[in-house]
């Protein structure tokens, strides 16, 4: 079975300020993210203004029910709080070959 990737692009508000997002994001990874069942790894990429969530995860599954998870948790909602409504996109996509 493939791992997942799962891709998640948004913007930041105009007011944010790195620092707090950076905070609110280190603490989204540690008390959600990190213990969710089939969590690998998670970069966060940016280029320009877009910024990219990048989450490896065992399964689809595991990839499907912390999305259903996130809305039920405070740190992931803090999270999304910093970030323009309806500017992003979430999409999982399956490992066929790695280098």
């Amino acid at each position: 079975m493939s791992n997942i990737v799962e891709l998640a692009s948004f913007y930041l508000k105009k007011e944010v300020s790195l620092p707090d997002f950076f905070q609110v994001s280190d603490k989204f990874n540690s008390e959600f993210l990190s213990v969710q069942k089939g969590y690998i790894s998670r970069k966060l990429l940016v280029n320009g203004e877009k910024w990219l969530d990048l989450v490896i995860w065992e399964t689809m599954e595991d990839a499907q029910n912390a999305v259903k998870e996130f809305y039920n948790s405070k740190p992931a909602l803090e999270y999304a709080s910093f970030m323009l409504e309806n500017e992003g996109d979430l999409l999982h996509f399956s490992v066929q070959k790695s280098y």
